[in-house]
């Protein structure tokens, strides 16, 4: 058996990949374990490779440390992927509002740390470590222990002690928060999801379609386009009943007293549409027999991706309508200036081999659309460990301030995933995929965490001092949370899911992200953790120099 001992215990590829998969798998397989209906999912991983670091399993720093990196850009760069398309109208509607709240977390954080300073008379270096780890901020960390050298030097030590002690409590500290959140509000997890399908899409602008009756003389006899005043939210007349013929409709198509005409419009709008041109009629246009079909077609060609539909020019070129597209789980009404995306559901109206010819143009190949676009990921992910690296100096700063490894990346794949079609980068994943890269990514960063920190974990916490350090980690965590937390949702009544993502963001926090996403199945999360993570990162870094460079 020496042969499986030097396997395990001497560091080479195999033994590596070994240990990896091994903290991973018990990791996952316990995260799914549940107790009082509570799973903590894959946060597991984390304690895993703790207990694993703890007897004698060792990697090689270098490869520990490249493992979490990447891990972490994997895991960040994939949300930003899936959030980009709708980050920045979710941004205009709550940005603000989400990135003070965040920033009272980390006040509210800096403040604690002071007061536990002055009241146990705990050294400054120390408390900056243990509040990088209660806030699972590594980057933090790192600008803190720059400062010490320059002010402190024998604290180096000591605040990368603190940093292990007080890291796994502070990811597990955030996913209890949302825990006892969730029972001290009594929220309802599938009533708060279709709340924010309701406030991300208000049923009032869901699409939905009405066959009217043509009375109104004021309009008899006009073609389309003069009548576009009384169309709200640029709505579209996709078929037209005329003498028991039934046409698509176009911009020269003439509108008679007794015509049926088909409209897709916002379901708000539907009642004004109706006043305006006539009476609801009782034949449904879009269940009539005839030539004229409807069909759902893909966009998958790169060609398209970013163009409007105006710019397309469909219904002239090939007598079809476009009346509506899904995208993301979310219907739209095909407005003109609506740019397509690839993975876009664009439905047809028309005839059959006018269909054909525009899902030509558009693409239509699902497996064109399962094929993986890796050269704009990677393309991505260098950029963003570029954008990452960029020294922002600030007066006074003993080191320039970095958006990280996490953050660049995050920043450049919701730029990619909104404007790459401008570069011809087509940066689209199926759900699946994207789900799988996150998931790797995440686990990784985990696992890399906990074997490192298992090496020093027991005997920081038996050396008397260990315990202390984690209770101190634990109030850092918990107290700036849980007040904004139940702030943000009782008193101005925000989403659960969104409260979510904001605690995990405000403590730059990929796995209570991971968590976040797991009970919400949705992006809900994830999008208030992209907007207020940059500035986040940034005040973490700036906070924990400060307080050494004042305190130490």
């Amino acid at each position: 058996m020496e042969w499986l001992r030097d396997l395990l215990f001497n560091e080479s590829v195999a033994q590596t990949v070994i240990i990896y998969s091994f903290v991973i798998a018990i990791g996952v397989a316990l995260g799914k374990v549940k107790i009082y209906n509570i799973s903590l999912g894959i946060t597991l991983v984390l304690f895993a490779g703790i207990a694993i670091g703890h007897f004698g399993f060792r990697i090689n720093h270098q490869v520990l440390d490249f493992a979490k990196d990447f891990g972490l850009i994997l895991f960040v760069f994939a949300v930003g992927l899936q959030l980009g398309p709708g980050f920045f109208s979710s941004f205009r509607k709550g940005g603000l509002t989400l990135n003070l709240l965040a920033t009272a977390v980390v006040l509210l954080g800096v403040a604690t740390v002071i007061i536990l300073h002055f009241v146990t008379g705990a050294s400054m270096p120390v408390m900056v470590g243990i509040m990088s780890g209660a806030v699972t901020n590594t980057p933090g960390l790192g600008a803190a222990q720059q400062a010490v050298k320059e002010v402190a030097p024998g604290g180096a030590t000591d605040i990368s002690l603190g940093y292990a002690v007080a890291y796994p409590f502070g990811v597990l500290g955030i996913i209890i928060t949302m825990l006892l959140i969730r029972r001290f509000t009594g929220t309802n997890l599938s009533e708060e999801m279709k709340q924010f399908d309701r406030m991300k899409n208000p049923e009032e602008n869901l699409p939905e379609k009405v066959s009217i009756t043509i009375t109104n003389a004021a309009i008899t006899g006009k073609k389309i386009v003069e009548l576009r005043h009384l169309m709200h939210n640029e709505t579209v007349i996709s078929r037209v009943l005329h003498d028991g013929e039934i046409t698509a409709a176009h911009s020269d198509t003439v509108l008679n007293e007794g015509d049926i005409a088909l409209f897709v419009s916002h379901k708000g709008d539907i009642r004004t549409l109706v006043a305006d041109f006539g009476k609801r009629s009782d034949i449904d246009l879009s269940e009539q027999p005839g030539k004229l079909m409807s069909k759902q077609v893909l966009v998958t060609r790169p060609a398209v991706s970013g163009k409007t539909l105006e710019s397309l020019q469909l219904r002239t070129r090939f007598g079809v309508n476009i009346t509506r597209i899904y995208r993301s789980g979310i219907e739209l009404v095909a407005t003109p200036h609506l740019r397509l995306q690839i993975g876009d559901k664009v439905t047809i109206v028309g005839d059959e081999s006018s269909i054909d010819s525009v899902a030509r143009l558009l693409g239509d190949s699902l497996r064109r659309l399962n094929e993986p676009n890796l050269f704009p990921i990677f393309i991505g992910i260098m950029l963003g460990a570029l954008l990452g690296s960029i020294p922002i100096v600030i007066g006074g700063m003993p080191t320039p301030v970095k958006l990280g490894l996490a953050g660049g990346p995050l920043i450049i794949a919701i730029l990619l995933s909104k404007f790459g079609y401008k570069l011809s980068l087509t940066s689209y994943t199926t759900p699946s995929a994207n789900l799988m890269l996150r998931e790797i990514g995440i686990v990784l960063f985990l696992a890399s965490v906990g074997i490192k920190a298992g090496e020093k974990f027991i005997p920081t916490l038996a050396s008397g001092d260990g315990f202390i350090w984690m209770a101190y980690g634990a109030i850092i965590t918990l107290i700036p949370i849980m007040i904004v937390g139940l702030i943000t949702k009782i008193v101005l009544k925000r989403n659960y899911f969104e409260v979510c993502g904001l605690l995990a963001g405000s403590m730059t926090d990929p796995p209570a992200l991971a968590f976040a996403n797991s009970i919400a199945q949705s992006e809900a999360p994830a999008v208030a953790y992209a907007t207020v993570y940059p500035l986040v990162m940034f005040l973490r870094i700036v906070a924990a120099q400060l307080l050494v460079m004042l305190f130490a």
